[in-house]
């Protein structure tokens, strides 16, 4: 108990002591910041070289306004006393690099929904992904594969009419002997043709009564953009009719494997387990990859 005590007693001698120190570094503090204030400044700059703020204000505002009065005089003589902006538009009338940059940054934009709103990739893609689930595998194969797959047909189909907008308007633009304006109006033709001989008719009519026109003459009175729709429509149309015809066989396989279970009393085993073997078997039996593409390519026109 004695021991106890006698150590908190020096404990609290040594925080007694501390504190008194504590208080005696801060009055040494204090008086020394008093006496350095107190003392008076003795640093001079030389006359010359010392300005006012004022006089620093004034020789400013007064550089600033020679500047200014200045400049808005060469201004004034060069371009009439207003702004002038030139614009680069190219040689001849055509346009300038940096906007044909620009227009070309825009298609490659806009170069997935052209290739899908004015080429076959709709319905190939369409009719892939029919194949794929009336097989009852619906991630295989992968979508990765079947776009690209998809894109590649779409190629080879389109072939030939990027072969005509090669040969009619970016290879006369390069060597510079039609004009821009010239060049797309060059460049949709091939492709309104491709999507002429697409098109139904019922769905034409549809769009050119929508669009609140007349009955055109021609094809070459149907405006584009009355035709893309219309062309979009008739290939879901059409891959949904291949798809029906894709899904129909194998629709029979499910039948005969769901009547042979239930004549076998496997109610409660699914009928798919048994089914999916033997779809596939007969899809590559019969080559089903081969001949979807080639009806593919045979309903563009293909040969």
């Amino acid at each position: 108990m004695a021991r106890t005590f006698r150590h908190h007693s020096r404990i609290a001698r040594l925080a007694l002591a501390s504190l008194a120190a504590i208080v005696v570094l801060l009055a040494g503090t204090v008086a020394t910041a008093q006496a350095v204030e107190a003392q008076p400044s003795t640093t001079t700059t030389p006359a010359a070289t010392t300005t006012t703020p004022a006089a620093g204000q004034g020789a400013g505002a007064g550089a600033g306004r020679g500047a200014g009065a200045a400049a808005g005089r060469g201004a004034g003589t060069k371009s009439g006393n207003g702004l002038g902006i030139s614009i680069d538009t190219g040689a001849e009338g055509g346009a300038s690099t940096a906007i044909q940059v620009l227009v070309v940054m825009t298609v490659l934009a806009l170069a997935p929904s052209i290739l899908i709103m004015m080429t076959g990739f709709t319905r190939i893609l369409i009719v892939m992904g029919f194949v794929r689930n009336a097989l009852g595998t619906p991630t295989m194969p992968p979508n990765q594969v079947l776009i690209g797959l998809s894109m590649f047909l779409t190629l080879f189909v389109m072939f030939p009419t990027f072969s005509a907008i090669n040969e009619t308007a970016i290879k006369p633009y390069q060597d510079k002997a039609i004009t821009q304006q010239v060049a797309l109006d060059n460049a949709q033709a091939p492709l309104r043709e491709f999507m002429f001989t697409q098109v139904d008719e019922d769905d034409l009519a549809l769009f050119v009564r929508l669009a609140d026109q007349k009955r055109p003459e021609t094809r070459a009175d149907v405006p584009t953009h009355v035709l893309i729709p219309a062309f979009l429509i008739s290939e879901l149309k059409t891959a949904f009719q291949i798809g029906f015809l894709i899904f129909v066989p194998f629709l029979i396989i499910d039948m005969v494997v769901a009547s042979t279970l239930m004549s076998m009393g496997m109610i409660m085993l699914p009928p798919v387990m048994i089914s999916l073997p033997f779809k596939i078997l007969l899809f590559v039996l019969v080559d089903g990859w081969g001949l979807t593409i080639e009806s593919l390519v045979v309903s563009f026109g293909g040969t």
